[in-house]
């Protein structure tokens, strides 16, 4: 799946809210680019990234049923 087809799927499933899926769009427009990035801007963005995701914390308790 490419940038566009995730950007349409969370568009039309309403996951605008949903922060995990707008950090795996960030994962995989970042990827699309990797070629034209330094090493060093590549790893910040990633660090960037990590440090989004890490601070979600346990959003998916309680949502078990329907995030899994």
């Amino acid at each position: 799946m490419d940038s566009n087809e995730l950007a349409h799927y969370i568009e039309a499933t309403d996951g605008i809210s949903k922060p995990w899926l707008l950090a795996q769009l960030r994962l995989i427009k970042l990827k699309e680019r990797q070629i034209t990035l330094s090493p060093e801007e590549f790893e910040t963005a990633l660090a960037d990234i990590h440090q989004d995701l890490m601070s979600l914390g346990n959003w998916w308790v309680g949502l078990e049923d329907e995030v899994f």
